[in-house]
């Protein structure tokens, strides 16, 4: 005789849980998106003219230097940021708690903050905080993106090396060595976004690989 079997055995065997760093990779999948979406909105409805050589990422916010606030593009990127670094910092909290190390965490939790910190001090605030918001994401960011590699598999572990090498290098050597010819061909803006968008691929790649992992045996109750 053939029995059926039924009941929450079943269901846990069918529908397996989603780990703590399953639920870290599923919100920064969604941080990472939501910030590529949000910036090419905010330009896309900036309604002066706007220049990706020559304004960076924060004029959406207020436009230098007279500072202007621009509406709907100033409202669209600080909510972004602001959304986007909260889940970041809830990421890297779940990531915490799933056994990974402080050196891995912090950098992450950093950019979140930083994050909301670009998003609640834009340029027409307090310059010198928004500087410093923007510089300590920029910094977290590289820094996060290498250290967490080995949160990630193996394949997808070069891709953290580079995107967050690649970014440093863009932040250090335009800090540094701003007349270099590469710099002045891709403006200030460009330079910008070579920063921004190496860390926001990363984030988009290391959310989706964490994204499709179930619960660790260690962390069943």
């Amino acid at each position: 005789m053939t029995t059926t079997r039924t009941g929450p055995d079943v269901v846990g065997e069918t529908v397996p849980r989603v780990s703590r760093r399953g639920v870290a990779g599923l919100l920064l999948l969604i941080a990472g998106s939501g910030v590529l979406l949000g910036i090419t909105t905010a330009e896309v409805l900036y309604p002066a003219e706007y220049d990706v050589h020559s304004n960076t990422v924060s004029d959406l916010a207020a436009m230098r230097p007279d500072d202007l606030v621009r509406q709907p593009s100033a409202a669209i990127f600080n909510v972004t940021m602001i959304v986007a670094g909260a889940l970041i910092v809830t990421a890297a909290v779940l990531l915490h708690r799933s056994r990974a190390r402080l050196l891995e965490t912090l950098p992450v939790a950093g950019l979140g903050i930083g994050m909301i910190g670009v998003g609640l001090f834009p340029g027409n605030t307090v310059m010198a905080v928004h500087q410093a918001v923007s510089l300590a994401t920029f910094l977290c960011g590289g820094l996060a993106a290498i250290l967490t590699a080995r949160l990630s598999a193996p394949a997808l572990r070069p891709v953290h090396v580079v995107l967050g090498g690649v970014g440093l290098a863009f932040l250090l050597g335009y800090t540094f060595l701003g007349d270099l010819a590469v710099f002045d061909r891709l403006g200030e803006g460009g330079v910008e976004r070579w920063i921004v968008y190496t860390v926001v691929l990363w984030i988009v790649v290391f959310g989706a690989g964490l994204a499709g992992e179930r619960r660790e045996p260690a962390e069943v109750p």
